[in-house]
């Protein structure tokens, strides 16, 4: 599930600035990030998937204040909020198992 946030929010960064004119800003801040750290995770690197969960309270906070701020990219800073919480909330999810889940005998 993180893999798939991590692609599709490469993706929705991709549309969401696509016709920017500091694109080469925008690949370095927005996209690259998360298609490394998709790297990561993909070869099963546990500090990827960290970050991935500490960067994804970013991207949260990022589309909160475009939703809040600019009403004509609300769709899209919608669709980045709900990414961000499934990419935190996946990162966390091994920790959390391992806390809260049932415990060997």
């Amino acid at each position: 599930m993180l893999s798939a946030a991590l692609f599709t929010l490469c993706v929705l960064y991709g549309l969401w600035f696509h016709d920017d004119k500091h694109l080469a800003a925008i690949v370095i801040v927005f996209i690259l990030p998360p298609l490394l750290l998709l790297l990561g995770v993909l070869r099963g690197n546990a500090k990827a998937a960290f970050w991935a969960g500490t960067l994804g309270l970013f991207w949260f906070a990022h589309a909160v204040m475009v939703a809040w701020s600019r009403p004509d990219e609300r769709s899209l800073a919608f669709a980045g909020i709900v990414l961000s919480v499934v990419i935190v909330f996946s990162a966390s999810l091994p920790g959390l198992s391992a806390r809260f889940g049932k415990r060997r005998a």
